[in-house]
């Protein structure tokens, strides 16, 4: 087991104007990959994050939906903090940078660099809006792309060519707010002198950052690096310059900020010492950051640290993009997709688990294919993952009275070489390679269905049950052990595994111990195949820009039916006789049910509130007339009324006492 160490991470602050889409989820997933897997590990880790709330675009938003900036960013907050709780997402503390912690790092980075005569104030040219009052920001000019002639472009780059230009460049400029024609006007700026840390800078970037991000940052020191524009002019939402009147920190001085303060909000909250946490030579910082911000993490805010006294990132590591289907996400086309709406139709363990299966340690983009995405997962968590634990734990407890025994001679070399993969899987994780250690994982599970099938325990289980305990026992201990290293990537699979199993939370070095004369739970599905349908539900809604409310949508134009429809349906009394769970399927229940002179089989989506245990012997009304429907799971043959309401309640319909099986409700 390595030396314990100390980790203080963090992942890109997501601004406050807008809701958690998948493209962020890339770095939010890898990020909690890395730290889950490093306190498995042992080791203290910290992970902090926070809302960046300040800025133009807030402003201008509030504005626009009648209500204030602290309003909109309280109301962002909490639906950021929703969205990434149901994404499995564990941060440590998620703060924001509308904070009076905030506020005190700012004022003394900035003081520091008064103090060290770092800063430049002087007289510039800017776009102002005489109709807002407001001096617009380069994405708040649109206009025609001086190099390509495209129009309805903004004033800072091209989306048609990709050419970058300045705002006083671009051809017919108008305010994107209001749209009438900005004009120039003069205002005193305040400048940090970056060129002042080009030497820190040159011997920093090569061992800080990675080597493609270094080697591109550099090509820019063969000139002076130019001065950067910390302030901003009112209106503006943000913190106000010290010193100053209507001049404001740039947004971009005070996010990064928001790491320090919530490590230190954390540090309040804890009864822990800040410089401990942040300034320690014992203490490994680093930041995840997408590979459009590597400017302000690269240059900007190490001297902004370096300059303040305070200590630089170990290392700031860079991820790409996310594409869908291989192109740019698209509302138009459905792929610009939320947190909310894919959570809307899909457990996040297969998103959990499918970008863990792509991503790896470079800045290359990574794809979502939604055709690969529904083989990957269907094919390798549930055909061959899941797969053993089903086939396993079901006939061990159905036969064995659900017993792990002592393994074989055969059964051990396959645990060891399972145990021995997982040196090389922590690895790969540490090196943030994550699709190498799914590799890995689904070798160890391929070897271990091919052992199983092999072993045809479904042919001893019959004669001799005892001869096949073995086997189930050392399928079960490969699973095991691929649960565990799958943990950091589905942390709530892998805590109904640790259920079955009947032990405490994993930590990696459990993977070395192998169970022999263990009593295990009893086996509940861990998860269902995904349906190509959910995925067009998922691109539908996104397409339409449908909103999650948290309740179902209310048609306005109710559908009428007639009294001759009506009397067609012949409901009954009917007696719940049998219950049981259907593999694969989350929501469902097959039933048989008494109906006085006969029994039918019925599929009822009652699973998330019924257990089979609870209904068993109920009286219910059923739809006795009902055509019989042929399922994926099997034909049910009518179908059992209850009641629903806007919180996700569901109760099953029941007659007064005194019904009995078979009676017509009229």
């Amino acid at each position: 087991m390595p030396q314990k160490r100390r980790l203080l991470v963090t992942s890109a602050l997501p601004y406050a104007n807008g809701e958690i889409h998948l493209g962020h989820l890339v770095e939010y997933l890898q990020t909690d990959y890395w730290c889950r897997f490093q306190k498995m590990r042992g080791h203290k880790c910290l992970y902090v994050c926070a809302d960046d709330t300040h800025g133009t675009p807030i402003m201008i938003r509030a504005q626009r939906d009648g209500t204030t900036p602290e309003a909109l960013i309280k109301q962002s907050h909490e639906e950021h903090v929703r969205d990434f709780a149901d994404c499995e997402i564990e941060f440590d503390n998620y703060f924001t940078t509308h904070s009076e912690i905030n506020r005190e790092f700012c004022y003394k980075l900035y003081s520091s660099m008064v103090a060290n005569k770092h800063l430049d104030v002087r007289s510039v040219k800017q776009n102002y809006c005489p109709k807002d009052r407001m001096f617009l920001p380069d994405r708040f000019i649109k206009g025609t792309c001086p190099e390509c002639g495209a129009l309805d472009q903004y004033g800072d780059s091209c989306d048609k060519c990709g050419a970058t230009y300045s705002s006083s460049e671009v051809l017919n400029p108008r305010c994107a707010i209001c749209g009438s024609k900005p004009v120039l006007k003069s205002s005193e700026h305040i400048f940090f002198k970056l060129n002042d840390f080009k030497s820190f800078l040159k011997e920093w970037l090569p061992t800080h950052v990675p080597k493609d991000t270094a080697r591109k940052l550099t090509e820019w020191f063969s000139e002076d690096l130019h001065d950067w524009d910390i302030s901003r002019d009112a209106p503006y939402f943000g913190f106000e310059i010290p010193g100053y009147k209507d001049k404001y920190f740039y947004v971009w001085v005070d996010a990064p900020v928001g790491y320090m303060a919530s490590t230190k909000d954390w540090c309040n909250r804890h009864g822990n010492d800040f410089d401990e946490w942040w300034n320690s030579p014992d203490t490994e910082l680093y930041h995840f950051i997408g590979k459009d911000i590597v400017r302000f993490h690269c240059l900007f805010w190490p001297t902004m640290l370096q300059n303040g006294g305070f200590k630089t990132p170990n290392q700031v590591f860079v991820h790409g993009f996310l594409t869908v289907n291989g192109e740019k996400m698209s509302k138009s086309k459905g792929t610009f997709i939320s947190a909310r709406t894919y959570l809307n139709h899909l457990n996040p363990m297969y998103l959990r688990y499918y970008y863990a299966s792509k991503l790896n340690s470079s800045s290359d983009d990574i794809d979502l294919n939604f055709d690969d995405f529904v083989a990957r997962v269907n094919s390798d968590l549930m055909g061959k993952i899941t797969n053993l634990a089903s086939r396993g734990a079901q006939m061990l407890t159905r036969n064995l009275n659900g017993r792990i025994g002592e393994l074989d001679n055969a059964g051990k070399a396959l645990v060891k070489k399972a145990i021995e993969k997982t040196q090389i899987i922590a690895q790969h994780y540490e090196n943030r390679d994550f699709g190498k250690g799914i590799v890995e994982i689904r070798a160890i599970a391929d070897e271990a269905n091919r052992y199983f099938d092999e072993a045809q325990p479904w042919l001893g289980i019959k004669n001799n049950p005892e001869s096949v305990r073995p086997v189930l026992s050392c399928i079960l201990n490969v699973f095991r052990i691929l649960a565990i290293c799958l943990k950091p990537i589905l942390p709530r699979y892998t805590a109904n595994v640790e259920k079955l199993f009947a032990e405490e939370p994993y930590k990696w070095a459990d993977a070395l111990s192998p169970l022999e004369n263990h009593q295990i739970g009893k086996y509940e599905y861990l998860a269902s195949k995904i349906d190509e349908k959910q995925i067009d539900k998922i691109v539908h809604d996104s397409k339409s820009g449908a909103q999650d409310t948290n309740k179902p949508s209310e048609s306005k134009e109710k559908i009428m039916i007639n009294m001759d429809d009506f009397v067609k349906m012949e409901l009954r009394v009917a007696e719940i006789v049998e219950a049981e769970t259907i593999e694969g399927a989350d929501k469902l229940l097959r039933l048989t049910v008494n109906l006085g002179d006969e029994t039918r089989n019925v599929i009822a989506g009652i699973k998330s509130v019924y257990t089979p245990e609870s209904i068993k012997g109920r009286l219910i009304v059923m739809v006795a007339n009902l055509e019989p429907r042929k399922m994926k799971f099997g034909v049910s043959e009518g179908m059992i009324l209850a009641a629903g309401n806007s919180d996700g309640g569901l109760f099953l319909l029941s007659p007064d006492s005194g019904a009995k099986p078979g009676d017509r409700i009229k």
